[in-house]
Protein backbone atom coordinates (compact mmCIF):
# COMPACT_ATOMS: atom_id res chain seq x y z
CA UNK A 1 0.00 0.00 0.00
CA UNK A 2 2.74 2.46 0.98
CA UNK A 3 4.64 1.50 -2.16
CA UNK A 4 1.65 2.60 -4.28
CA UNK A 5 1.58 5.93 -2.43
CA UNK A 6 5.30 6.42 -3.11
CA UNK A 7 4.77 5.74 -6.83
CA UNK A 8 1.91 8.23 -6.99
CA UNK A 9 3.96 10.71 -4.97
CA UNK A 10 6.89 10.30 -7.37
CA UNK A 11 4.67 10.94 -10.39
CA UNK A 12 2.95 14.00 -8.91
CA UNK A 13 6.23 15.33 -7.56
CA UNK A 14 7.83 14.84 -10.98
CA UNK A 15 5.02 16.76 -12.67
CA UNK A 16 5.18 19.63 -10.19
CA UNK A 17 8.95 19.86 -10.65
CA UNK A 18 8.67 19.79 -14.44
CA UNK A 19 6.32 22.80 -14.42
CA UNK A 20 8.75 24.77 -12.23
CA UNK A 21 11.65 23.64 -14.40
CA UNK A 22 9.79 24.43 -17.64
CA UNK A 23 9.30 28.05 -16.62
CA UNK A 24 12.94 28.32 -15.57
CA UNK A 25 14.19 26.72 -18.80
CA UNK A 26 12.23 29.11 -21.00
CA UNK A 27 13.52 32.14 -19.07
CA UNK A 28 17.12 30.86 -19.08
CA UNK A 29 17.08 30.04 -22.81
CA UNK A 30 15.63 33.46 -23.65
CA UNK A 31 18.18 35.18 -21.41
CA UNK A 32 21.16 33.35 -22.90
CA UNK A 33 20.06 33.48 -26.53
CA UNK A 34 19.28 37.18 -26.24
CA UNK A 35 22.72 37.76 -24.72
CA UNK A 36 24.15 36.17 -27.89
CA UNK A 37 21.83 38.34 -30.03
CA UNK A 38 19.84 35.39 -31.30
CA UNK A 39 16.64 35.63 -29.22
CA UNK A 40 14.15 32.94 -30.02
CA UNK A 41 11.00 32.25 -28.06
CA UNK A 42 10.37 29.35 -30.43
CA UNK A 43 13.68 27.69 -29.50
CA UNK A 44 13.06 28.39 -25.80
CA UNK A 45 9.70 26.63 -26.00
CA UNK A 46 11.16 23.74 -28.04
CA UNK A 47 13.93 23.20 -25.50
CA UNK A 48 11.51 23.57 -22.58
CA UNK A 49 8.95 21.16 -24.08
CA UNK A 50 11.63 18.59 -24.97
CA UNK A 51 13.00 18.79 -21.45
CA UNK A 52 9.53 18.55 -19.93
CA UNK A 53 8.88 15.19 -21.56
CA UNK A 54 12.34 13.65 -21.37
CA UNK A 55 13.26 14.88 -17.92
CA UNK A 56 9.90 13.85 -16.48
CA UNK A 57 10.79 10.26 -17.28
CA UNK A 58 14.38 10.67 -16.06
CA UNK A 59 13.16 12.41 -12.88
CA UNK A 60 10.79 9.54 -12.08
CA UNK A 61 13.60 6.98 -12.44
CA UNK A 62 15.93 9.19 -10.36
CA UNK A 63 13.28 9.51 -7.65
CA UNK A 64 12.68 5.73 -7.57
CA UNK A 65 16.43 5.01 -7.34
CA UNK A 66 16.82 7.39 -4.39
CA UNK A 67 13.81 5.82 -2.65
CA UNK A 68 15.38 2.37 -3.18
CA UNK A 69 18.79 3.46 -1.93
CA UNK A 70 17.52 5.29 1.15
CA UNK A 71 14.44 3.15 1.75
CA UNK A 72 12.53 6.39 2.38
CA UNK A 73 12.29 9.91 0.95
CA UNK A 74 15.40 12.03 1.48
CA UNK A 75 14.75 13.93 4.72
CA UNK A 76 17.97 15.27 6.13
CA UNK A 77 19.67 18.31 4.64
CA UNK A 78 22.60 16.08 3.68
CA UNK A 79 20.37 13.55 1.87
CA UNK A 80 18.50 16.31 0.04
CA UNK A 81 21.79 17.98 -0.93
CA UNK A 82 23.26 14.72 -2.29
CA UNK A 83 20.05 14.01 -4.18
CA UNK A 84 20.06 17.56 -5.57
CA UNK A 85 23.68 17.22 -6.75
CA UNK A 86 23.05 13.88 -8.45
CA UNK A 87 19.96 15.26 -10.21
CA UNK A 88 21.76 18.41 -11.34
CA UNK A 89 24.57 16.39 -12.95
CA UNK A 90 22.06 14.31 -14.92
CA UNK A 91 19.78 17.25 -15.73
CA UNK A 92 22.56 19.66 -16.78
CA UNK A 93 24.02 17.12 -19.18
CA UNK A 94 20.54 16.49 -20.59
CA UNK A 95 19.96 20.24 -21.01
CA UNK A 96 23.25 20.63 -22.87
CA UNK A 97 22.35 17.80 -25.25
CA UNK A 98 18.78 19.03 -25.87
CA UNK A 99 19.96 22.64 -26.36
CA UNK A 100 22.64 21.51 -28.80
CA UNK A 101 20.12 19.49 -30.81
CA UNK A 102 17.44 22.21 -30.90
CA UNK A 103 19.91 25.02 -31.66
CA UNK A 104 21.66 22.75 -34.17
CA UNK A 105 25.07 23.30 -32.61
CA UNK A 106 26.91 22.19 -29.49
CA UNK A 107 28.78 25.41 -28.80
CA UNK A 108 28.86 28.35 -26.46
CA UNK A 109 25.12 28.96 -26.37
CA UNK A 110 24.24 25.37 -25.42
CA UNK A 111 27.00 25.41 -22.81
CA UNK A 112 25.88 28.73 -21.33
CA UNK A 113 22.27 27.53 -21.20
CA UNK A 114 23.33 24.37 -19.35
CA UNK A 115 25.64 26.23 -16.94
CA UNK A 116 23.12 28.98 -16.19
CA UNK A 117 20.45 26.38 -15.59
CA UNK A 118 22.85 24.49 -13.33
CA UNK A 119 22.74 27.34 -10.84
CA UNK A 120 19.11 28.40 -11.15
CA UNK A 121 17.73 24.88 -11.02
CA UNK A 122 20.09 23.78 -8.23
CA UNK A 123 18.42 26.33 -5.97
CA UNK A 124 14.91 25.67 -7.26
CA UNK A 125 15.28 21.87 -6.97
CA UNK A 126 16.54 22.08 -3.38
CA UNK A 127 13.56 24.29 -2.44
CA UNK A 128 11.20 21.91 -4.28
CA UNK A 129 12.60 18.94 -2.35
CA UNK A 130 12.20 20.72 0.98
CA UNK A 131 8.63 21.72 0.05
CA UNK A 132 7.71 18.11 -0.73
CA UNK A 133 9.02 17.02 2.67
CA UNK A 134 6.23 19.10 4.21
CA UNK A 135 3.55 16.92 2.57
CA UNK A 136 2.55 14.23 5.09
CA UNK A 137 2.29 10.87 3.34
CA UNK A 138 0.28 9.31 6.15
CA UNK A 139 -2.57 11.77 5.45
CA UNK A 140 -2.55 10.79 1.79
CA UNK A 141 -2.68 7.15 2.79
CA UNK A 142 -5.63 7.74 5.12
CA UNK A 143 -7.50 9.86 2.60
CA UNK A 144 -7.10 7.78 -0.54
CA UNK A 145 -6.36 4.25 0.55
CA UNK A 146 -8.17 3.63 3.81
CA UNK A 147 -10.81 0.91 3.82
CA UNK A 148 -14.27 2.31 4.27
CA UNK A 149 -16.35 0.75 6.98
CA UNK A 150 -19.90 -0.09 6.05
Amino acid sequence: MLSKIFHIRSLVKGLSWRFVALADTIVVVLFVTCAFESCSLENAVKIGASEFILKFLIFYVHERIWLSVLGKPAHTNREVLHKTISWRIIATLTTFIISGIVLDRFGEIALFIALTELFTKFCLYYIHEKFWLKIPLWKLKQRFFSKKKI
